[in-house]
């Protein structure tokens, strides 16, 4: 089921455009199959690889929810202008609101839409700052259910004991300082990253546009990906690091615990 979802999500963009599509369906069938493919090998095989957090839900069903409706609406917002319908008109006409709302100076949208070359049509700028807006509204507001879900559900002890090799593959407890402070710095580092990311990725891309050719997000299935990773890939830190903190905390709090029996077995 996972990897059904994976790949129905990389073929979202081509199902919703249709034949309006400007790339390929080969192309987005072969991707889709690769990325339901290696979904599939992930949570198959009983030994972790790279994904993380695969056995303490619901931090990876929230990254790739987020995901899908990011993408989900800037196909229906790209789809409006070839395709007019009921929903793809309300759902354009509330991203144009809550991106004119964001595209004020220094704001993440604002570095966006600075992002596009000077000659850009203005039906792309209307696009790209409505798709903006409302990927970042979608992403403050998954990182404000996650935020819920670690203080008020109690992630990750609801779901039971927390396994750091399964959960955290990548991450070696054994190596370095103190975990507890190891965790924490990484929380820190993604935290900042993740905020500092939106503003960062328009800024390297419109540097960049000097030595490299910058890329026409008149194509829809551009504009989609693009936008929807650079409102995704900040989430994604940040999530990660609330994660981080969180069972820093709980590693904390459980040696507080033993050095406290320890003291009490002495005093005995």
């Amino acid at each position: 089921m996972r990897a059904l979802l994976v790949g129905l999500l990389v073929a979202t963009p081509s199902l919703l455009l249709g034949s309006h599509s400007a790339g390929p369906s080969e192309i987005a069938a072969l991707l889709a199959i690769i990325a339901a493919t290696a979904t599939f090998l992930e949570y198959r095989t009983a030994y972790p690889t790279f994904v993380e957090f695969r056995d303490a839900p619901p931090i990876n069903r929230i990254r790739f929810v987020t995901l899908l409706t990011l993408v989900i609406v800037l196909s229906i917002i790209s789809k409006h202008h070839y395709q007019p319908t009921n929903l793809t008109g309300v759902v354009s006409a509330i991203s144009a609101l809550v991106g004119s709302a964001l595209d004020f100076p220094y704001s993440p949208v604002r570095m966006v839409v600075l992002m596009l070359p000077s000659d850009v049509s203005p039906l792309t700028v209307h696009l790209v700052r409505s798709g903006a807006g409302i990927c970042y509204l979608i992403a403050l507001l998954a990182v404000a259910v996650f935020f819920l879900v670690v203080r008020v559900g109690g992630w990750p002890i609801s779901n039971g004991a927390f396994n750091v090799w399964v959960n955290l593959p990548l991450f070696d407890p054994t190596a370095g300082k103190d975990v507890v402070q190891r965790l924490q710095r990484d929380g820190r580092v993604n935290i900042i990253l993740g905020a500092l990311l939106p503003f960062l990725i328009p800024a390297v891309i419109q540097l960049s546009s000097a030595v490299i050719p910058p890329i026409s997000l008149s194509n829809p299935h551009f504009m989609i990906w693009m936008v929807a990773g650079w409102a995704f890939l900040p989430v994604s830190m940040v999530i990660r690091g609330i994660a981080l903190f969180r069972i820093s905390e709980l590693i904390e709090e459980k040696r507080r615990r033993t050095y406290a029996s320890a003291e009490n077995m002495q005093a005995a």
